[in-house]
């Protein structure tokens, strides 16, 4: 939270108590949060109780890089990196596990590059690039093979 707030004052943002907490919310939670989960979290804390302040939140948090969208999931996660997010040569591969529901987010040039490169050998220039991975976490894992988790 810290980093967002510190970046928002650097960049001019506001922070506003609504915003600030649906990224709360997103940093609670290991699992990507749909609109509406996120619309009854802020209707609770007594933040709003319609559709457009939960897109509103989601859509400055996912614009300014603070948060992403998994498509496959129509849900949000919090970016576990705001700072490397912003440089263009790195890009983001989300790990979802098939079993227990979370989302892990890896940052590496190496995924934009695959991407482009592969792109680039068919002739298609990419814009955006959002890469899905489903599979199984570690802890799920385990508990699969019954050892515990370290």
């Amino acid at each position: 939270m810290d980093q967002v707030a510190e970046t928002c004052a650097a960049r001019g943002l506001r922070l506003t108590p609504v915003r600030r907490r649906a990224l709360e919310v997103l940093l609670e939670s290991h699992r990507a949060v749909g609109a509406y989960d996120l619309l009854k979290r802020l209707d609770a804390d007594g933040l709003g109780s319609q559709p457009p302040v939960a897109y509103r939140a989601l859509d400055f948090l996912v614009s300014n890089g603070f948060a992403h969208k998994v498509e496959s999931l129509n849900a949000f996660v919090a970016c576990a990196d705001p700072v490397a997010h912003a440089d263009p040569d790195q890009s983001a591969a989300f790990l979802i596990c098939r079993d227990c529901g979370t989302v892990g987010e890896s940052i590496a040039a190496s995924h934009a590059k695959s991407v482009a490169d592969a792109a680039s050998s068919t002739g298609f220039a990419v814009e955006t690039a959002v890469v899905e991975v489903e599979g199984t976490c570690q802890n799920c894992y385990n508990a699969k093979a019954g050892q515990e988790t370290p």
